[in-house]
């Protein structure tokens, strides 16, 4: 099984900038993916970004440019840079880790952008 934990959400204004982190244990070999997904009030979630085991990067259209996912295999642990947010981008980001059997959620870090 893999745990995940994740942190850095907070309010922030137009035009800032946030890093979330995604902390994992447990069987961490096995994950061959990491991705963040998102949920905003009263909308379906929806795919953020994603990184491979081969460091494979992908974007949703609307945070290319924007934000910048990474990880650091020492502390197992993934990032999601976020610049530049928008009221748009308010919602609880999830990451997610892909792994041969069932994949594995964190509890999520809510997001605010907002004067």
């Amino acid at each position: 099984q893999v745990q995940l934990v994740e942190s850095g959400g907070g309010l922030v204004q137009p035009g800032g900038s946030l890093r979330l982190s995604c902390a994992a244990s447990g069987s961490v070999s096995s994950i061959y993916a990491m991705v963040w997904h998102r949920q905003a009030p009263g909308k379906q979630r929806e795919f953020v970004a994603t990184i491979t085991r081969g460091d494979t990067t992908n974007y949703s259209d609307s945070v290319k440019g924007r934000f910048t996912i990474s990880r650091d295999d020492v502390k197992n642990t993934v990032y999601l840079q976020m610049n530049s947010l928008k009221p748009e981008d308010t919602a609880v980001y999830y990451c997610i880790a892909v792994c041969p059997g069932p994949d594995y959620w964190g509890q999520g870090t809510q997001v605010t952008v907002s004067s």
